[in-house]
Formats: C-alpha cells, structure tokens, sequence
C-alpha cells in the first residue's frame, strides 16, 4: 500500500472517528430518546464517544508522525541540491 492510500485510509478512519464522536455528543445532549432510554441511553452515547475517540486519536497520531517524516525528507532534498 502506498503512503497516498494509506494516508487518506487513515483520513477515512479519522474522518469517522470524529463523526461518532459528534453524534455521542448530539445523543446525549439533544436528543429525547436516549434520555427516555436512561442509563442504557447515556452507554450508548458514551460508547460512541468512546470508539470515535478510538478511531480518531492514534490516526491522529500516526498522520502526524507521517507529515514530520516527509518534511524531514524535503529538508534533506533541499539541502542536497
């Protein structure tokens, strides 16, 4: 797999990751079924926060480590020429 793909399957994944987020947060915020449910409601709202937080944070992480590489990379390049 190349870094392109890669980079934009991790995209992807974080893209999700924060979209789940939101949701756990609208769920528990705005909506009344969840409320209605009670406690079953604020786990379900807690468990979407909790895999978008999964989803998002290493990806994070990784695409940073990822960009920091390839900067590096061109600095080398750079002082090549």
């Amino acid at each position: 797999m190349t870094d392109h793909k890669l980079i934009l399957l991790l995209k992807v994944i974080m893209t999700i990751g924060i979209s789940l987020i939101l949701a756990g947060v609208y769920c528990h915020m705005y909506s009344d079924t969840i409320e209605e449910m009670g406690v079953t409601g604020i786990v379900i709202s807690a468990c979407l926060v909790a895999i978008g937080m999964i989803l998002s944070l290493p990806t994070k992480m990784y695409l940073t480590f990822v960009l920091v590489k390839r900067e590096e990379d061109r600095k080398v390049l750079d002082q090549a020429k």
